[in-house]
């Protein structure tokens, strides 16, 4: 009887790994899928634009009058300003 409850017990303890390894699998791939859903929908994939990629400066009078020299120096270089 000793050798029958501790069998009884083994499969029990098996059983519950394995269903409890199931469900957690399980949840974890919901939980992925969720997160690469939500990934997608706040970034999406940019559409393809004539522009070259360079940089250009707003040299409107409105934004003009707002910035530093070393903003105005750094776009008059072309470079992307990185400075307020």
């Amino acid at each position: 009887m000793n050798r029958v409850r501790t069998a009884v017990t083994a499969a029990a303890i098996a059983g519950s790994m394995v269903v409890g390894g199931v469900v957690g699998a399980a949840l974890y791939g919901v939980t992925t899928l969720s997160a690469a859903a939500a990934t997608n929908a706040a970034s999406p994939t940019p559409a393809p634009s004539s522009s070259s990629g360079t940089f250009v400066s707003n040299e409107t009078a409105a934004h003009e009058a707002t910035e530093s020299a070393a903003r105005e120096a750094q776009e008059n270089a072309g470079q992307v300003p990185t400075v307020p």
